[in-house]
């Protein structure tokens, strides 16, 4: 119990340093008793994080400790069945094994047929390509999943040069 009142002097404390120091750079609407109260509702209720690197709330850590929170309203058991009723019947359940495919793709012989989207003609696909081109947003191989713009604001390239997305 000691470890729980210290960790909310500690986070009080951090939170009334850097609160005063924004509150010196921005207007705010919330008044200092409104923020008091959230606070010591989050306190009652279990949402602060615990002191230390394991990164849970309170609640997470110690779930006895604090009401039980309500339950999310959920659906009825006939709009269950009905929904079961028309995954059934359109094939949208998965087939049993290991392979990770719906029914309907498994066997598309066995339900209605699916609409067809109008795709992108072959000139809109070849500008958009340029465009992305142009403009860096072309992923770059490797495990990072960046595109050309973000790898270069993370190096701290002021533009992005054009030259080198033609180079590439």
């Amino acid at each position: 119990m000691k470890t729980v009142i210290i960790a909310a002097a500690l986070l009080t404390s951090s939170l009334a340093v850097s609160t005063s120091s924004v509150a010196q750079c921005t207007p705010s609407s919330v008044t200092r008793a409104q923020v008091q109260a959230e606070l010591t509702e989050a306190i009652r209720s279990g949402d602060i994080f615990a002191a230390g690197e394991i990164s849970l709330k309170l609640r997470d850590l110690y779930p006895h400790r604090y009401p039980a929170r309500p339950a999310a309203a959920g659906k009825t058991r006939e709009q269950v069945t009905a929904e079961l009723a028309s995954a059934i019947r359109g094939g949208d359940i998965l087939a049993a094994g290991e392979i990770a495919l719906k029914l309907w793709e498994l066997y598309p012989y066995r339900y209605p047929a699916r609409p067809v989207v109008a795709g992108k003609t072959r000139e809109q696909v070849r500008a958009e390509l340029a465009s992305a081109i142009r403009s860096g947003d072309i992923i770059l191989a490797g495990e990072l999943g960046l595109t050309r713009r973000e790898l270069y604001a993370q190096m701290g390239c002021a533009r992005f040069n054009a030259k080198s997305a033609r180079q590439m």
